[in-house]
């Protein structure tokens, strides 16, 4: 069920991308020949009045095709003024960009729902205790410590809602080995106090032997106003995470490679997310569809960057590329595009559970 939810998301989002080329175009008054899920052969298929609707066999994105595109043995009037080729270059570059916009208007009103029926994500004061290591010889577990337990204070030192309040305990620990510490603990309702001594490791520093996370619960706005601020927020800290990350990867891209996820690997995230709680998938959800849109707007061949970018040397030519030069750049970058997606998928497959567990068992 959490595989099927997390395929859906991944098909919705893709459908809203294509969705925003597709509305601006018709917005416009400019014909379009196909809307297409997918690439390859159809699966299925429907004629429209003027437009082909096709569910295709690739599940590696989507596209709008216009009759400009398409084969000229057609017989196209390519003088009719409805055809993208024949609109201003404005008409053009937002036909372009609403697929990105799409996005992340989508994204953005993903977490206002978030907020509204769920709830955001909210750093609260204290550290959480998700787990004891060695629950019966801790000195954490000794001292009464359980998981689930939040430290609030140590010394009657509050631990404020920071995201430095987990090293700040850790130094704490560390430079106390064989120190009393005085912590107070929320456990549900109710708060205590706990005395315990850091022991001793052989590099010399103290451990209480716990894992530690930071306290994260869960905000619910009071009302379409704070459902909307709250999802702004969210939504200006993840595209901003999600810009660093790319730019990290573009910076470092040897390094960082291996961490380049395709359909297959997102799709196992979106399982492991939604098995604890559906809810969670509204994050996931807007995460993918911002990184949909940034990657889309890359200056890159069969990118709508790669588009805009020609848009704009149009712009400074006075006249468009010859067609042929465009037709080579954009059947390389699809091809390059294609293979990439392609190798993702099957990487990332054979690196799922089920078939390591497999390779394992013939001896691979």
């Amino acid at each position: 069920m959490s595989v099927l939810a997390a395929i859906s998301v991944l098909a919705v989002l893709i459908i809203v991308h294509e969705l925003g080329h597709f509305t601006a175009a018709r917005l416009q008054g400019i014909r379009v020949a196909q809307f297409s899920i997918g690439f390859g052969p159809a699966l299925l298929k429907y004629q429209g009045k003027e437009t082909l609707y096709a569910l295709r066999i690739v599940p590696l994105g989507g596209y709008v095709g216009f009759p400009d595109d398409e084969d000229q043995e057609k017989n196209i009037n390519l003088e009719d003024p409805d055809l993208m080729r024949n609109r201003p270059i404005l008409d053009r570059a937002l036909v372009i960009s609403a697929g990105v916009i799409a996005n992340l208007i989508f994204a953005y009103f993903l977490l206002v729902a978030q907020a509204g029926f769920v709830g955001v994500q909210d750093l609260q004061p204290g550290i959480a205790i998700p787990q004891i290591i060695s629950p019966e010889e801790s000195v954490a577990a000794k001292a009464g410590i359980k998981a689930g337990d939040i430290i609030l204070a140590v010394n009657q030192q509050p631990l404020e809602a920071s995201i430095d309040n987990l090293t700040q305990f850790k130094k704490i620990i560390q430079n106390s080995p064989g120190i009393p510490l005085n912590l107070t603990i929320q456990r549900k309702e109710l708060n205590l106090e706990v005395k315990l001594t850091p022991e001793k490791t052989p590099e010399g520093q103290g451990k209480i032997g716990v894992l530690l996370s930071p306290n994260i619960g869960f905000r619910h706005s009071q009302g379409i106003i704070e459902a909307l601020t709250l999802g702004a927020d969210t939504f200006e800290h993840l595209v901003v995470l999600t810009a660093q990350g790319f730019w990290q990867l573009i910076s470092n891209f040897s390094e960082n490679i291996n961490q380049v996820a395709g359909p297959v690997k997102i799709v196992e995230y979106g399982a492991n997310i939604a098995k604890d709680n559906l809810g969670n998938l509204y994050q996931f959800a807007a995460l993918i569809s911002i990184n949909l849109a940034i990657i889309n707007v890359l200056p890159l061949p069969a990118l709508d960057g790669g588009q805009l970018v020609f848009l704009l040397l149009e712009a400074l030519r006075g006249k468009p590329l010859p067609d042929r030069i465009l037709e080579g750049i954009m059947q390389t970058g699809l091809f390059l595009l294609l293979s990439l997606g392609i190798f993702l998928i099957v990487r990332d497959t054979v690196s799922l559970a089920i078939f390591q567990n497999l390779a394992q068992q013939i001896g691979l």
